[in-house]
């Protein structure tokens, strides 16, 4: 199996809860917060981080494809 991150920005309310649940994955701009992508296909040691941090947006913003 693998995973891939999709990240709408504008949808983005720079919470900053997905960088914080797995910040080897995502980070924040500086400037406005707004999260980044850091690895789009995470390893499957990072995958249950990756899954909490999509659960946890307010926003939705964090969609994951696992094939």
């Amino acid at each position: 199996m693998t995973m891939r991150v999709e990240f709408d920005e504008p949808k983005c309310v720079a919470a900053g809860q997905c960088a914080m649940v797995a910040p080897d994955v995502f980070d924040q701009r500086d400037d406005d917060g707004v999260a980044i992508v850091l690895q789009a296909t995470p390893g499957p040691e990072l995958y249950d981080e990756v899954r909490e941090a999509a659960a946890v947006c307010p926003a939705a913003a964090i969609r994951l494809v696992e094939q």
